[in-house]
């Protein structure tokens, strides 16, 4: 059966978050320390603000979540609610890029085409409201798939807010039509 998705609700939190924690522990492994995935645990995690602004995707196999992620009109660039430094300002999409938010997927659907299809449901909705680039704060574990989508590193950081530095890297891409996704959802 293919994936579906849909938006998320409060309903899902439990599952998402448990889906978070396990992707944090598990896909991080071959890019992080033991320290520095304990550390990520205070900067990643569960933004309820994305699941009340309706910008935050379920992606479902029949009907087990595989992944969970969406994309923001705010100023917040990345962190769950217990991050430090959250800004809920909106952005001017006439000026500012949308942002790409909390992309987690369950270990046993890695590499299977969720955090794409979820990338691919953000350009769009973000798009439709009139942004034209998007940005993120990846992962090591998730720059390989973001370079593929054709977002391009412009900073490398490191959070030590949990602790260990956690290595980070803030990406755009334009979403201007003639440069639009073509995946089917």
């Amino acid at each position: 059966m293919p994936f579906t998705h849909r938006i998320a609700t409060p309903a899902d939190i439990p599952a998402l978050t448990s889906i978070m924690n396990r992707s944090i522990a598990e896909l991080q492994k071959e890019f992080l320390t033991e320290s520095q995935i304990t550390s990520s645990k205070t900067v990643m995690g569960i933004d309820t603000q994305l699941i009340e602004d309706g910008t935050y995707f379920v992606v479902e196999e029949d009907r087990q979540i595989a992944g969970c992620g969406g994309w923001s009109r705010r100023a917040t660039l990345y962190g769950g609610d217990h991050t430090p430094g959250r800004e809920p300002t909106l952005l001017d999409p006439a000026t500012d890029p949308a942002r790409v938010r909390a992309m987690y997927t369950d270990p046993g659907f890695a590499r299977r085409g969720v955090g794409r299809l979820i990338l691919d449901l953000c350009e769009r909705a973000a798009a439709a409201e009139g942004f034209t680039t998007l940005e993120l704060m990846g992962t090591l574990s998730g720059e390989p798939l973001y370079r593929a989508y054709g977002f391009e590193p412009v900073e490398r950081i490191t959070d030590d807010r949990g602790g260990a530095p956690v290595p980070l890297v803030r990406m755009r891409k334009d979403i201007r039509p003639e440069t639009g996704s073509t995946l089917a959802v």
